[in-house]
């Protein structure tokens, strides 16, 4: 990084630990091939509620934060109310899931779900 903007390696890792300190860089991640940790399906499900009230966006919202599987979760216009992104090991472990998750909820009215046949591009940077 240092090479790239032309500043000591010193002065960048200053910077890095500034930027972390004011909130602008909130976590430093590794990541992993889903091949090579036995994530390989990638499910893209639209969630509809049935029930708008503060207490279901509530539930909804810790059931998302409490399972691991789920990488992304928006709210969204349109048709659905949620747009998740789930990495599971196959189709059986997809099935599980919603089985057992996202079904269960008392407030979701339907979930529509997709396979990610071939990811085109994947990407964490931001376009700054």
């Amino acid at each position: 990084m240092s090479e790239r903007v032309g500043l000591a390696s010193s002065t960048v890792w200053r910077k890095v630990q500034e930027f972390e300190a004011a909130g602008l860089i909130r976590a430093r991640v590794a990541l992993l091939d889903p091949r090579q940790v036995d994530a390989r399906l990638a499910v893209l499900a639209s969630i509809s509620l049935n029930n708008h009230s503060e207490a279901a966006l509530a539930q909804f919202a810790q059931l998302v934060a409490r399972c691991p599987e789920i990488l992304e979760c928006d709210a969204v216009s349109g048709d659905a109310d949620y747009v998740l992104r789930i990495r599971v090991p196959d189709v059986e472990a997809c099935e599980r899931f919603m089985t057992h998750n996202l079904l269960r909820n008392p407030h979701a009215r339907s979930v529509r779900s997709s396979f990610v046949l071939k990811e085109i591009k994947s990407t964490t940077a931001l376009p700054i």
